[in-house]
């Protein structure tokens, strides 16, 4: 990623910050003052929005340093770090949730809820919505790992805001005052899958699992007519910083000066097709056809 790109991750991050903890806010404060539990522990998720973002702006601005003597492939592992740090903090927090509704189950109160903490708990749904597909669409654009990953730990948050507001009304029309817990519980399981989606994800990233199909590479190598064969495909690292490299096979007679242009066109063919940050590495092999030696 670009420092342009990362300048503009930053900038998205600020804006979301802000968004997300005036809906933290506005939660906590009505879940308080109508006795949900559920809301209240929404409103407590919905903060651990703001401190992913704030660990993501730590995250960019270590990531966004350029290339040095001690760090020869950049910094870019560390925006993934952010994201580990991240899951870690929803684990913790959905562990939080469960105790607090373990508490309620013994002690359930019954929540007095007002049209008005009604209206104001939509308000923050779309507030969500829109801050989740903003933050989505601009990652998209910019291959920028940490606002996908918390654009998708958002969307949890609009799934959940929908099952307190129907918890809410439910209670409002009779139902009894224990599913409030039980939507905490709820709640909690959202967390705690946004949580797993996140650590896996930068975990992969971390132990170098393969990022791009070997199929997709070779049928985009073999439209080459230099190249006889290709092997040792390995791929790793995440959408804006992968590292590709592979043994391809030529005949013996190419020119040094063929192999080099070679090597230069399957590495823009590659960005080209799977992704514009993609570094590539290629080892060039010289090509014997076996079958005509046991022919002779």
């Amino acid at each position: 990623m670009t420092f342009d790109n990362y300048k503009k991750v930053k900038q998205v991050l600020w804006i979301i910050l802000f968004a997300n903890f005036a809906v933290a806010l506005l939660k906590i404060l009505i879940g308080l003052s109508i006795n949900s539990s559920s809301m209240t522990a929404d409103g407590f998720h919905a903060i651990s929005d703001g401190s992913s973002n704030i660990v993501g702006l730590i995250g960019i601005a270590f990531a966004s340093k350029p290339i040095d003597k001690e760090h020869p492939y950049g910094h870019n592992k560390f925006e993934i770090l952010t994201g580990l740090f991240i899951g870690g903090m929803l684990s913790f927090i959905s562990i939080n949730i469960i105790i607090n509704s373990f508490v309620k189950f013994s002690n359930p109160l019954v929540p007095s809820i007002t049209t008005e903490s009604l209206i104001a708990l939509i308000i923050t749904i779309f507030i969500n919505i829109f801050v989740s597909s903003y933050e989505y669409k601009i990652g998209k654009k910019l291959n920028s790992y940490i606002l996908i990953s918390d654009s998708l730990h958002t969307r949890s948050d609009i799934a959940v805001s929908i099952g307190v507001l129907a918890t809410l009304i439910g209670i409002k029309l009779g139902l009894p005052a224990i599913i409030d817990p039980i939507a905490s519980l709820v709640v909690a399981a959202f967390v705690i899958h946004a949580a797993y989606e996140i650590l896996s994800s930068t975990i992969c990233v971390l132990v170098d699992t393969a990022t791009v199909d070997e199929d997709k590479i070779k049928s985009l190598i073999f439209d080459f007519n230099l190249v006889k064969d290709v092997h040792n495909i390995r791929s790793r690292g995440c959408d804006n910083a992968i590292y590709i490299d592979m043994h391809v096979m030529v005949e013996p007679n190419v020119s040094v000066e063929e192999s080099h242009a070679l090597a230069h066109n399957i590495e823009l063919k590659i960005q080209n097709y799977i992704s514009n940050s993609a570094q590539v590495i290629i080892h060039i092999e010289p090509f014997y056809d076996m079958s005509d030696d046991t022919s002779m």
